[in-house]
């Protein structure tokens, strides 16, 4: 409140009567009171609502993140396997590329026997017929026998080089070999999800079969008379051993030292009968192949030039009994060297060895590798072996048994009953 006093100034006009000079005046002025309003109230936010929040955003952004890893695994593992199975189909391709031109060659084979040996055959007849004729018919069949042998010979020469049987078996070996590989890729795929070592390791065996085995003539045959035997080598020679991941894990991956002790007894009787037998055999058949490529040309060479040298005038009697002769042995000697397929033989004899020397490799790497988790398992490997060689875990286990009691290798009997 607000009280104004005023003394000495006094309004005549419009005051009233009663009012005297002399009186004090007091004016009130009434302000209006200000009443204070209740504080406004605002609505509490709860922090368990506010880190809920974040959390949930926090946990979608994560989510979206996993996803999005998820995304590019499965789209690298979808390109792994499009790598795999593009392998797959090349492997297949390729038995059905052996298959093909392992019956080619082995047309070839029964082709040129039967065509040769009728040539021979018939330029022998003619040589003798050319021994009691006179005139003009003796000069016709002169030239036609000579011209006949010069043509066996030539076709004799022919086929010793590149020997028809031979690559026949080599393509077998490499049909079987590539189904066998076909095969893995398969077991790799019902395992689980094929990765970038598989993919690398098929290629590797791949182009390592594409090398033990080639389909051309020219440039990258096969040497069908070498002049050291070796074992067909038909795997790369580093190979990618990664352990496999089973259900059933034992301790030491299924190994221990008496498996070890077991798998080197084994390496030695390989070594020492199987792999020494077929090298020897090998040497064997080659050398004979040799004798018999050699002769077989040699003798329809013979014929020939006996046979232009048959005149009846002159008594040339012996020219007429060395065409005919050489003729048949020509003949007998085609037959026999490509008619029991000798090159094939060989070829067959190398492959078995070549067998042998994977099984050793493949056991040398395994018990030599000092980390036993990235070995093969043990109880899984120990039936492999024994599948490979034709015996039962037990007959495996005794044949080491008896090779370390023996110690001789005579006294030991072959690790396979297979072959």
């Amino acid at each position: 409140m607000a009280t104004i006093q005023a003394s000495g100034i006094m309004f005549a006009a419009g005051l009233p009567s009663f009012y005297s000079p002399n009186a004090r005046v007091s004016a009130t002025m009434n302000a209006p009171k200000i009443r204070m309003m209740n504080p406004i109230s605002l609505p509490k936010l709860s922090n368990k609502v506010f880190v809920e929040d974040n959390l949930d955003l926090k946990n979608g952004f994560k989510n979206e993140t996993q996803n999005m890893e998820q995304h590019h695994d499965d789209d690298d593992h979808k390109l792994v396997a499009a790598k795999f199975f593009g392998i797959m189909e090349a492997v297949a391709d390729r038995v059905e590329m052996h298959k093909s031109v392992g019956e080619q060659r082995n047309n070839w084979n029964h082709l040129f026997l039967s065509s040769i040996n009728g040539i021979t055959l018939t330029a022998a007849f003619m040589t003798g017929i050319a021994g009691t004729s006179s005139g003009s018919s003796l000069l016709a069949l002169k030239l036609s026998s000579t011209i006949l042998y010069a043509a066996a010979t030539g076709m004799l020469a022919l086929i010793n080089r590149i020997q028809p049987s031979q690559l026949a078996e080599e393509q077998r070996n490499a049909e079987r070999l590539f189904k066998l590989l076909h095969g893995e890729l398969q077991t790799v795929l019902a395992l689980g999800n094929p990765s970038d070592a598989d993919v690398n390791e098929a290629m590797e065996k791949v182009l390592a079969l594409d090398r033990a085995y080639p389909l051309p003539l020219l440039g990258t045959m096969l040497e069908k008379f070498p002049s050291r035997v070796e074992p067909a080598v038909w795997w790369p020679q580093q190979q990618i051993r990664r352990k496999r991941r089973l259900t059933a894990r034992k301790m030491n991956n299924g190994w221990d030292s008496k498996l070890e002790e077991q798998m080197r007894r084994i390496v030695e009787v390989i070594k020492e009968k199987d792999l020494d037998d077929y090298l020897r055999l090998a040497n064997k058949a080659l050398t004979l192949n040799k004798m018999l490529a050699v002769s077989g040309p040699l003798f329809s060479g013979l014929g020939a030039v006996a046979s232009a040298f048959v005149d009846h005038h002159h008594g040339s009697s012996w020219a007429v009994i060395i065409g005919v002769v050489a003729g048949a042995l020509a003949s007998a000697v085609n037959t026999f060297q490509h008619g029991g397929q000798l090159g094939m033989v060989f070829e067959m004899y190398r492959g078995n060895a070549g067998f042998f020397k994977l099984m050793e490799e493949t056991i040398e790497s395994n018990v030599n590798e000092s980390d036993v988790e990235r070995r093969e398992n043990g109880d899984l490997f120990e039936i492999k072996v024994a599948l490979c060689l034709g015996r039962s875990l037990s007959e495996l286990r005794n044949l080491a048994a008896t090779s370390s009691e023996n110690g001789e290798a005579n006294n030991i009997e072959f690790a396979s009953k297979l072959f």
